[in-house]
């Protein structure tokens, strides 16, 4: 591997730290709950999440399953140089929902108090654009990564936020009827057009 492979591998993550730090920095200051989702429930989109950020930063996993250390992507400059662009965007897209959330922003199934549909900014393309962003952002780092624990992790993120998804939309269709049905039709979950 190139130092610059090694050096692309630690900005991955420096920018997920420091994209951690920004969301648990802005966290403060939100609506409080005024109802919140069981333990089961967030276990059950928590821990995928959790396995595939140890499969993106565990190297120590492929010592157990060796597979996981092996290459998808060939050697070189290009992919980690598409895998970091693709990341920034992600992570930069996911920030700005969450500006445009504003105070109505959980990291957990929750309606707030005086909860609002927020269907501007980047909610006007897809309904989920956190889960849109950070989807983008394990899969830059999958690329960066160039092997198959990378796409494991992306599968396991994509089944947190498939599960978590549904589970949310139930809620807001109980919260907000017509009007939310109505966005839903009108506006795909994740990528515009598409899904």
């Amino acid at each position: 591997m190139s130092p610059f492979e090694n050096y692309t591998k630690l900005a991955v993550a420096v920018i997920w730290v420091a994209w951690l730090l920004y969301w648990f920095i802005s966290a403060f200051g939100n609506k409080a709950a005024a109802r919140v989702d069981g333990w089961a429930s967030f276990l059950t989109y928590r821990v995928p999440l959790i396995l595939a950020f140890l499969l993106l930063f565990g190297r120590a996993l492929g010592r157990f399953w060796p597979w996981l250390g092996q290459r998808f992507l060939p050697h070189g400059m290009a992919w980690p140089c598409v895998g970091l662009a693709v990341l920034l965007l992600g992570l930069a897209f996911a920030c700005w929902a969450r500006v445009a959330l504003g105070r109505n922003w959980s990291a957990t199934v929750q309606l707030k108090q005086g909860h609002e549909l927020v269907t501007a900014g980047p909610y006007r393309w897809v309904r989920h654009p956190i889960y849109t962003g950070m989807l983008s952002g394990v899969l830059g780092s999958a690329l960066v990564i160039g092997e198959w624990r990378g796409l494991i992790a992306l599968v396991l993120v994509f089944a947190s936020f498939a599960y978590k998804l549904r589970h949310e939309e139930s809620w807001m269709r109980e919260q907000f009827g017509a009007t939310y049905t109505e966005y839903m039709r009108h506006t795909k979950a994740l990528i515009p057009g598409l899904l």
